[in-house]
């Protein structure tokens, strides 16, 4: 018996096998889930498509998450498809190359709404297309990191947004509380992944923080993926409007200094 036997899970956001999201996709087929797939435009379609058949899945659809009509159309297809949905993963974020180097200041008008419409907007559009289909108990999840209550050089408007979206989690949750339905995010510590790629002088935050974190080691997407689990199983009930940091406790220090310790 999987932790998620019985629940139909929707993934958005799944870019390739190094993202955060196929963590968590990976996760939920071993715990048993039935589950869905989006994508956000035609370039990803072929990088999709071979990890849906590894979990499974057949249901995968595109999505573009700045248009209310395609994500009208897959939450009406979602709900024909599937009896009901039990949980949501938001694992989407957006800032242009050029807003994540140099000086925050120099953040352009467009590159900052462009950054909160794909980062934060999406998940509040998102829950209120689906909120019709939700199973009463159902789970909706989003992905943040510590950028969003501490400064990270480079990772600049991303921050903002981040920040923007837990807020944004913590009213989705006092909105859905009625329902029986839980919002949380959960804040990874840096990870390998295409996005991160675009943050300046991430190389070398990577390596800073195994060396600073209490545990002394990096997370990895799989430990997101267990952590999302817990999220999306009744064994967080009543759990909600929470940010769950998976960072090795990077998040808990505050004096920052290199140990000889092993």
């Amino acid at each position: 018996m999987g932790l998620l036997d019985g629940k139909t899970a929707l993934i958005f956001g799944l870019a390739n096998e190094r993202s955060i999201a196929w963590g968590i996709t990976q996760a939920f087929h071993r715990e048993g889930a039935k589950l869905g797939i989006s994508y956000a435009g035609e370039i990803f379609k072929r990088r999709v498509l071979p990890l849906a058949e590894k979990v499974n899945c057949n249901w995968v659809e595109e999505c573009d998450v700045t248009s209310d009509e395609q994500i009208t159309a897959v939450a009406k297809k979602a709900g024909k498809d599937f009896k009901g949905i039990d949980v949501l993963v938001h694992s989407i974020a957006f800032a242009g190359r050029e807003e994540l180097d140099g000086p925050y200041y120099n953040t352009s008008r467009e590159g900052f709404k462009q950054a909160m419409d794909i980062s934060v907007y999406s998940f509040v559009a998102l829950a209120r297309a689906f909120q019709p289909i939700l199973n009463p108990g159902a789970s909706l999840m989003c992905l943040t990191y510590y950028g969003s209550v501490k400064v990270a050089p480079h990772y600049n408007v991303m921050g903002v947004a981040k920040a923007a979206l837990e807020s944004s989690t913590r009213y989705l949750a006092y909105d859905f509380g009625p329902q029986k339905i839980r919002v949380n995010a959960i804040s990874a510590g840096p990870i390998r992944t295409l996005a991160a790629a675009g943050i300046g002088g991430f190389r070398d935050m990577y390596k800073h923080f195994a060396e600073i974190s209490p545990m002394r080691e990096n997370v990895t997407s799989d430990d997101v993926g267990n952590a999302a689990v817990f999220l999306a199983s009744d064994l967080s009930t009543r759990i909600t409007g929470e940010v769950l940091y998976i960072d090795s406790g990077f998040n808990i220090m505050g004096v920052q200094m290199v140990s000889s310790e092993s």
